[in-house]
């Protein structure tokens, strides 16, 4: 994996963003069986500001959100609940699988009003983002169960709580 990480917010150096970075995107390839190969990621650690232009822009939501993902290929599923396409090599050798950008403001809001961990707010966040790159969705509802069911698997195999299961249990 060949992981290149920006950081515009120097607040990302306390949470250690490219460690977390590298542990979630190796962790979700290689649960997916694409560990072996030298797929590149690149990861924007900003703020709310930054996240919010970039989501006006691509999306026309012109407001901040937690995450955001650049496929670079189109793989996702033609059949809600299907798998996606397996990414490929273009004839270069290229091995891009896109780019995610992630906010700090929002990322530690949420954590706190959910009371987790931040770093396992961020890994999650970062493991959901991958698994966009991967053509992985959660717009249709079958998608989203094989979506969040590979999060939940994933995160598991960090150490880290569903993040579906509310902290007190329910």
């Amino acid at each position: 994996m060949i992981l290149d990480v920006v950081i515009e917010d120097s607040r990302w150096g306390g949470l250690a963003l490219k460690q977390q970075a590298t542990v979630a995107v190796e962790a979700t390839l290689s649960l997916l069986g694409y560990g072996d190969e030298d797929w590149e990621v690149t990861v924007l650690g900003c703020d709310d500001a930054r996240i919010a232009e970039l989501n006006a822009e691509f999306r026309e939501k012109a407001k901040a959100t937690n995450v955001l993902s650049w496929p670079a290929q189109a793989l996702g599923a033609e059949e809600d609940g299907g798998a996606p396409t397996a990414p490929e090599m273009d004839f270069m050798g290229d091995a891009a699988l896109g780019d995610i950008a992630i906010s700090y403001d929002t990322c530690m809001a949420e954590a706190s009003d959910a009371g987790r961990d931040p770093l396992h707010h961020v890994c999650h966040l970062l493991v959901h983002g991958t698994l966009h790159l991967l053509g992985y969705d959660h717009i249709r509802d079958g998608d989203a169960t094989v979506m969040e069911t590979l999060e939940v698997e994933i995160l598991g195999k960090l150490g880290i709580p569903d993040p579906y299961i509310l902290q007190d249990g329910s």
